[in-house]
């Protein structure tokens, strides 16, 4: 169910015999107290379908979004970081499969390349090398994704990211950055799908992970998520870690912590929150079939 803020959400990437190796996401871990809190904040300042945002971040936005991406690497080889650039298009056309049905859809607008061995090696949350990047590189308003692909060889993070109540305070940390070998044909095994963007594009867009507050915290504010008690690793079949329901653990979902072979879905409550949080916080407008703003 939901998570992410300011403290580095990291599980210990040990691989240990007959365990899947873990996936981790470094967005920021938020705990029940503080996510009462914004969604107090996003309640009160909620923008409906075919309202006007307040939030004072600029225009309203198509829900076509841009991408650019940064290429970060150590060198000018693929295994320095210098991903081609058909990984970068396929890794946006995972997204946009990931995303229909959303009212979401993302188009590459540019790509950067930065040989820069310090970012590529020590980029994390909240530190230096991050500032001087985003500061750097980061292009467009708050409407706009901005991919960074770094190494992490150190930390074993896949991938972290902001969360859009977060842009009107801090505008050029916005965005997300992932593992360069976690794009589709990527080298990073059982997570080389690009199902790493798509879990941190969820994050940006307003989602929090389907384990957040396990059984009986706050949880992630969205109803047809069923509890979890800890993300699933691997792709677990049977798993029901909360027995105060009859739900299955929601191993499918896009925002728990399963191989990119075994996520395959947003619900339709993801999705309503999606779309709530992008009209609120990036002035995004959504458009029925029909043509009626929604």
């Amino acid at each position: 169910m939901l998570s992410s803020t300011f403290f580095v959400f990291a599980f210990v990437a040990v691989s240990t015999f007959g365990k899947p190796t873990p996936r981790q996401c470094g967005t920021t871990v938020l705990s029940d107290a503080q996510v009462v809190s914004a969604e107090k904040h996003f309640r009160a300042n909620m923008v409906p379908p075919g309202g006007l945002s307040t939030s004072g971040v600029g225009a309203a936005h198509s829900s076509k979004l841009n991408v650019y991406w940064h290429v970060v690497s150590k060198d000018d080889t693929l295994e320095g970081g210098n991903i081609p650039d058909s990984q970068i298009e396929e890794s946006i056309n995972v997204l946009n499969v990931a995303y229909e049905g959303t009212g979401l859809s993302w188009l590459l607008a540019n790509t950067t390349r930065t040989l820069n061995a310090d970012w590529f090696t020590k980029v994390g949350p909240s530190n230096s090398q991050q500032t001087a990047m985003k500061t750097a590189l980061r292009q467009g308003g708050a409407a706009d994704l901005n991919v960074y692909s770094v190494g992490f060889p150190s930390s074993g993070l896949l991938g972290y990211a902001t969360f859009p109540s977060w842009y009107a305070d801090a505008p050029a940390d916005d965005g997300v950055v992932i593992l360069y070998s976690s794009v589709p044909g990527g080298s990073t095994q059982d997570y080389n799908g690009g199902q790493t963007l798509t879990h941190e594009a969820g994050h940006w867009v307003g989602l929090y992970h389907t384990f957040q507050g396990g059984c009986n915290g706050s949880g992630d504010m969205v109803d047809d998520t069923a509890p979890e008690s800890s993300p699933a690793f691997g792709c677990p079949t049977g798993r029901d870690t909360c027995k105060s329901d009859s739900l299955p653990d929601p191993i499918h979902n896009y925002m728990d912590y399963t191989y990119d072979t075994c996520m395959t879905e947003f619900t339709p409550g993801q999705i309503e929150r999606l779309q709530g949080q992008m009209r609120t916080y990036r002035d995004v407008s959504f458009e029925a079939a029909e043509g009626a703003s929604f």
